[in-house]
């Protein structure tokens, strides 16, 4: 009798990763909110992971601490909208998506010839540009239900630190649950 052992990893542990970069994400986007509030005009930018996070900016440790305490406190506490960023990523992949898609619309069937494309040209445009219009609510729906997840009862954060990240202030926020 022979056994066969499987390299490969469960769907469930597959989902339980996504899910967990999901709440990181969430937890990440609530962070730059409440840092944002606590200090507005400051440039910061965050990175989600299975691991956690990192804040990216001109912030003190204890005002990252504090930050990651109440984003974590008022996801709990019902505030699932502040895992939705207007500078994610993934709205910058929803605009790029709609805008290509649109531009790709516009020359299709459009001929062989330069000129051909050229009288598409302003067709193009107009149809990139509604795409960027359609943009920001689908990068919203796609963080909402793709990319982040406001459930994060079970989530802990285990560190808070500083790492030096050249002139750049950077802090890694670890999670585990």
């Amino acid at each position: 009798m022979s056994t066969t052992v499987s390299t490969q990893p469960s769907k469930g542990f597959l989902l339980q990763m996504i899910d967990r970069v999901r709440r990181n994400h969430a937890l990440e986007h609530a962070t730059l909110h409440v840092l944002a509030q606590r200090k507005p005009h400051t440039s910061l930018a965050g990175q989600s992971d299975f691991y956690g996070f990192w804040i990216l900016g001109d912030a003190t440790l204890e005002e990252v601490q504090e930050s990651v305490a109440e984003a974590l406190h008022r996801l709990r506490n019902g505030e699932e909208e502040l895992a939705i960023h207007p500078f994610c990523g993934t709205n910058l992949a929803a605009a790029a998506l709609l805008s290509g898609m649109a531009a790709l619309l516009a020359f299709l069937g459009s001929g062989k010839r330069l000129r051909d494309k050229l009288e598409r040209l302003p067709l193009a445009i107009s149809l990139t540009g509604l795409s960027i219009l359609f943009a920001r609510p689908l990068g919203a729906w796609l963080q909402g239900n793709l990319t982040t997840s406001g459930k994060v009862h079970t989530l802990e954060v285990t560190s808070i630190r500083p790492v030096h990240r050249g002139w750049m202030r950077a802090y890694r926020i670890s999670t585990r649950g």
